[in-house]
């Protein structure tokens, strides 16, 4: 992930998908004003809802988009809520590892917690 800030982040998306701003903003439910000051970084990421529909709009993963506005997805902090203890140490350990190897991590969970 870039270090590009959220708005700058969607403003490039929205324009390289040729989206207009009046049309993002009536998909997204708020109004264009909003979007551009979203875009401008004037105003902060808007909420989970809105940043999950933006990244409907604009074709970008929900969790990275999230991430890049500073929040964690409603799910995952109730996951961390239930198991505090063990999904710290969890992330702690996983500290250092690769985008491939964390992927490669989370495939084996995925089977044992299927089988």
């Amino acid at each position: 992930m870039s270090g590009e800030k959220f708005g700058a982040f969607i403003r490039a998306r929205r324009e390289a998908k040729e989206i207009g701003l009046r049309e993002m903003a009536k998909m997204i439910g708020v109004s264009p004003t909003y979007v551009s000051k979203v875009e401008r970084d004037e105003f902060p990421p808007p909420a989970e809802d809105k940043v999950r529909l933006i990244a409907g709009v604009i074709g970008c993963d929900v969790d990275e988009l999230l991430a890049r506005a500073g929040k964690v997805a409603t799910d995952l902090s109730d996951i961390i809520k239930r198991n505090p203890v063990e999904v710290a140490a969890l992330l702690r350990t996983t500290k250092g590892l690769t985008a491939d190897e964390l992927t490669r991590l989370a495939r084996e969970a995925q089977k044992t917690k299927y089988k």
